[in-house]
């Protein structure tokens, strides 16, 4: 290992040992955006802006859009530029397994989950995480959809010694239901 934390010549990313230095990525780093290939542009933006509510940021012609929620350049990069007309990736590739898109109240998720449902759009599943609320569903593309909001931090769930204890229980949906009316 170089003292800037790359790989020594002819050494592979399986041969560093998982705490290779003590390099910890800055507490405020966000993931920043999601680019995606999808088969089909124009349904896409139906799905995400249509049904979701994302906003059209630009367009460039019929093979890329950018999309956000409040006037960000982009949370979501839409293109067909190697994926025009094909078929969704089989399940047991590797790959992305969802786009988590995190909202910020309880009421705007269930608002979010109320359209869904309204249109008979088909939900994979619904979690309770301790930590969070979520919505599992899949992208006309099958590419893997999160919606989901977080309780506030001094509700997580912690084990007897304090540490983060996350769980996957059935989400209450008529509940959180409720919370759209």
């Amino acid at each position: 290992m170089t003292a800037g934390g790359r790989p020594t010549e002819g050494q592979t990313l399986d041969s560093l040992p998982l705490g290779m230095n003590s390099y910890v990525i800055p507490a405020q780093t966000r993931i920043g955006h999601v680019h995606l290939k999808v088969s089909d542009l124009e349904r896409s933006l139906t799905f995400y802006c249509g049904l979701l509510g994302f906003e059209l940021m630009i367009r460039y012609g019929q093979e890329v859009a950018f999309i956000s929620a409040g006037g960000y350049h982009h949370h979501i990069g839409l293109n067909v530029w190697y994926s025009k007309g094909q078929p969704p990736a089989p399940e047991s590739a590797p790959g992305l397994f969802h786009t988590a898109i995190l909202y910020p109240t309880r009421k705007d998720l269930a608002v979010a989950v109320r359209r869904l449902l309204d249109v008979n759009y088909p939900l994979t599943g619904a979690s309770d995480h301790g930590v969070s609320e979520a919505i599992y569903l899949d992208d006309p593309d099958r590419n893997g959809v999160e919606l989901y909001w977080d309780r506030p931090r001094d509700q997580w769930p912690l084990d007897a010694e304090g540490k983060l204890a996350m769980y996957t229980h059935r989400l209450d949906l008529p509940g959180l239901l409720r919370e759209s009316e």
